[in-house]
C-alpha cells in the first residue's frame, strides 16, 4: 500500500513519512480544535444538534484546510500540500485553474 501511494504521489520513502506525519497530525489537531471550539461557543448535550453539525462542519472543512498548509509547512512538505489543496478548491469550484503555458502558446 505504502508502495502504491509513494508512485501514485510520486515521491520517495522519506517523503512519504512527512506526507503520512502531517495527515495524522492534522487529523488529530483538527479533532481537537473541533471539541475546543463547540466548548467555546457554549454547545452541552442539550443544544440543538444541527447548530452543533453545521459548526463542527465548519471547523473541520476551513480548520482542516488550514492547519493542513500549516503543518505541511512545518514539515517541509507545503509545496505537495498546496497542490493537493489546489486540486481540492478546484474541484469544488472555489479555485480557478491556471492556464498553462502550453494553453497559451499560439494565442496572441
Amino acid at each position: 500500500m505504502l508502495r502504491r501511494l509513494q508512485k501514485k504521489w510520486k515521491v520517495g520513502p522519506k517523503q512519504l513519512f512527512f506526507i503520512l506525519c502531517v495527515f495524522a497530525i492534522t487529523g488529530t489537531l483538527t479533532t481537537w480544535l473541533t471539541r475546543a471550539v463547540i466548548g467555546w461557543v457554549g454547545f452541552d448535550a442539550d443544544s440543538f444538534w444541527l447548530w452543533k453539525a453545521l459548526v463542527r462542519i465548519g471547523v473541520l472543512v476551513f480548520g482542516y484546510q488550514i492547519i493542513l498548509l500549516s503543518i505541511a509547512f512545518l514539515f517541509g512538505q507545503f509545496p505537495f500540500f498546496w497542490k493537493f489543496e489546489k486540486r481540492l478548491l478546484q474541484r469544488l469550484g472555489l479555485f480557478k485553474k491556471q492556464p498553462s503555458l502550453t494553453e497559451h502558446h499560439g494565442q496572441h
